[in-house]
């Protein structure tokens, strides 16, 4: 099928991005080259430019090589937003290192498979989640752990070989020789996959994955914008071991001088004190992050109207939110598609087309996307308006899962990423994601796509956020069961609920069965898990049939 989003480019945006051959040491050493005296870092009232940035990870840098860290070896984070994530990583990718990233919510368990998996030789970790790792030491293959206190007086009681981060900075003799880097081979980042279709994969990402991706969003972001400020400021509250964060706040920012502010959680208050104070630029969140601004409305009075561009990003951010967002702020809310194992942007609404809401727009340059299904005769693209699902191909696919090479078999196929989405492509190019190919519920034969049925209950007045799922029936084989948190000081019925569902949905298609809940399971950057309810639903099936 013809590329038919090409039709869209604004004139200064190619079919095929400038990618250069180069890795994210240089990225760092030409920022520092033309704005090395730019704020690099803002947090909590200090700042770092650029030239200090540098410095702190080349420390970093020499201290690893003094503790006999070698090319390849892996590195792991388990930090929240903090300047100490940004000296490790470049720190880590100065050695030839691979950087592991750890979710801070993990618990021990996850934190043991996740060491096991990756071979992680030293973590440098948050002395409060210091404890989970000391439960889990003998079992994994980690030697050393750099403990970082956000608060300098903080007592912290080590194991030996164990080190304070500050102390390990002094560890320094000499710095880290330099490395010599192929960047579509070496691999920069293991981003470990959420664990939704089984145990978690670690995505293996190398430099060229990020160098593509960074000057592909850019491309979208930025190049087309009339007044571009010369140190502009991003509001990086999103979890930085989240790949949404990694590549679109951090190492975006890095790529043209900008200044990145980091909060280490997303708390309404302080979020947007921070924003009424620093006047940012950016502010990319996911869904929910945009759901709180509307509940918390004056959006004036925290200077949200003058926050030049709005991402979203992480899952699909219902449209009542959108569009109330947007005529709170007089602003655009632009929609991105990506996933872990695309490093992460392959869709981008573009802030020089008009934005279809819904949408998650069209493939960034050098992207080619398709809509397929398979066949008796093999993958048949579908045609237009149809769902199936969404293939990606472009420069920052990963190499593939590390130490899986069934898995990359699966997922990694003629040089296509199957994403496992469903997904649509209308007459103009642009692309809508449907639902998870493995969220789709069979009710009597019927596919049901629970993101439409989401879409109609977050127009009802008084619904804060809702999930939808499929759960077992035996006359049915599925049944649709939506999850509703009311907004507050609302009052809510399921009769009413479904009333309104049966007046803008399909029968079929009507949830038989509705749960309120007070809050909903979200994972640390603030996405909805359904899987977390299916497990509940799965746990209470096995139950009942215990019991009968």
């Amino acid at each position: 099928m013809e590329k038919r989003w090409l039709s869209l480019y604004d004139e200064r945006v190619k079919e095929h991005a400038n990618i250069e051959a180069k890795s994210l040491n240089d990225l760092l050493d030409e920022t520092v080259s033309k704005h090395g005296d730019n704020t690099a870092i803002t947090f909590y009232g200090r700042t770092w430019n650029y030239k200090e940035l540098k410095q702190m990870s080349e420390v970093f840098a020499g201290a690893l090589h003094a503790d006999d860290f070698q090319k390849g070896d892996r590195l792991a984070i388990m930090l929240p937003n903090c300047p100490q994530y940004l000296f490790s990583i470049f720190g880590t990718l100065r050695t030839g290192g691979i950087v592991v990233q750890v979710n801070p919510m993990y618990v021990a368990r996850e934190l043991e498979y996740l060491l096991l998996d990756s071979e992680a030789s030293h973590i440098v970790i948050l002395s409060d989640l210091y404890p989970i790792f000391k439960a889990v030491r003998k079992n994994v293959p980690t030697k050393k752990a750099i403990v970082v206190a956000l608060k300098p007086d903080t007592e912290i009681e080590l194991d030996a070989g164990d080190i304070r981060f500050e102390t390990f900075l002094q560890t320094m003799k000499q710095p880290a020789p330099q490395v010599v880097l192929e960047p579509k081979e070496d691999i920069a980042v293991l981003q470990y996959t959420g664990g939704t279709t089984g145990v978690s994969k670690g995505v293996m990402l190398t430099h060229h994955n990020f160098i593509s991706n960074i000057e592909q969003t850019y491309d979208f972001m930025f190049r087309t914008l009339e007044n571009k400020p010369e140190n502009a400021s991003i509001v990086n509250v999103l979890p930085l071991f989240h790949i949404f964060s990694l590549t679109c706040c951090n190492f975006l920012a890095v790529s043209h001088g900008g200044n990145q502010i980091l909060i280490p959680r997303f708390e309404m208050k302080e979020v947007l004190e921070i924003i009424s104070k620093e006047k940012p630029f950016q502010f990319a969140g996911v869904p929910t992050m945009y759901v709180g601004f509307n509940q918390v409305g004056q959006y004036e009075t925290f200077g949200l109207d003058q926050i030049s561009n709005f991402i979203s990003g992480g899952s699909s951010l219902p449209v009542e939110a959108l569009e109330a967002f947007e005529r709170g702020t007089g602003k655009q809310i632009c929609e991105g598609f990506g996933l872990s194992e695309a490093c992460p942007v392959t869709h981008f609404n573009p802030s020089f087309r008009e934005r279809k809401a819904g949408s998650i727009g069209i493939p960034l340059p050098s992207t080619n996307a398709k809509v397929v299904r398979e066949t008796d005769t093999g993958i048949e693209e579908v045609a237009v308006g149809e769902v199936g699902e969404l293939i990606i191909q472009g420069p920052q696919v990963m190499k593939g899962y590390w130490r899986k090479p069934e898995e990359t078999q699966k997922t990694l196929r003629d040089g296509w990423l199957f994403t496992g989405d469903l997904a649509k492509m209308d007459e103009d190019g642009y692309f809508y994601i449907v639902d998870r190919k493995k969220d789709m519920i069979i009710a009597s034969g019927f596919n049901i796509y629970p993101r439409e049925i989401e879409e109609v209950i977050y127009q009802y007045s008084g619904v804060q956020e809702v999930i939808v799922l499929g759960v077992p029936d035996e006359y049915r084989g599925e049944t649709v069961k939506a999850y509703i948190t009311p907004k507050q000081d609302a009052l809510l019925n399921r009769e009413d609920i479904i009333a309104f569902c049966q007046k803008h949905l399909a029968a079929y298609k009507v949830p038989k069965e509705i749960e309120f809940r007070d809050e909903l399971p979200k994972s640390a950057v603030g996405k909805l898990l359904k899987r977390k309810l299916r497990d509940e639903e799965m746990d209470r099936l096995k139950k009942s049939n215990a019991s009968s």
